[in-house]
């Protein structure tokens, strides 16, 4: 929980490998967006509904790790792109389940449409739910998922 309850639930929204490459990586497969595009579009929903966002990526395993374990005392909920890490990643399995929070995965791409090594993540065994195959638009259906598990009454 955040150290101040009244202030907006903020939800950690956390970018692995290569993420920060968008609209310069394979546009064809993760669309012409940056990762600066997809901040801005996740701050200005969060805002709508009433949620702060905490953006970072990193295309270091350890830094990921430490941000989720970091999460435990000062975020409602976790949304992940944890990139190529999702599929080889025991560690990112494991902060993201001591972290104890809701966890939403997402990738752009459709990973089941994909080689067959991506059919398998790590962070879904710890996630609540997974959006993959909606582009950039993936991680504002999280948000609006992350508003319903943090208030199952709206």
């Amino acid at each position: 929980m955040a150290a101040n309850p009244s202030a907006e639930p903020t939800v950690l929204i956390i970018n692995g490998p290569n993420l920060n490459m968008l609209g310069v990586r394979e546009p064809s497969l993760y669309g012409a967006e940056t990762l600066g595009d997809i901040e801005a579009a996740c701050s200005e929903r969060a805002e709508a509904l009433g949620l702060a966002v905490d953006f970072r990526q990193s295309n270091t395993e350890g830094e990921l790790v430490g941000w989720i374990q970091e999460a435990r005392d000062g975020h409602e909920g976790i949304i992940i792109n944890a990139g190529a890490y999702s599929h080889t990643s025991v560690a990112i399995l494991d902060a993201l389940r001591m972290a104890e929070l809701p966890v939403i995965e997402v990738h752009i791409s459709n990973i089941y449409k994909r080689e067959s090594y991506r059919h398998h993540s790590y962070v879904s065994e710890a996630a609540d739910g997974v959006i993959c195959g909606f582009g950039a638009a993936g991680y504002l259906l999280a948000l609006d998922a992350m508003a319903g598990l943090l208030d199952p009454n709206s």
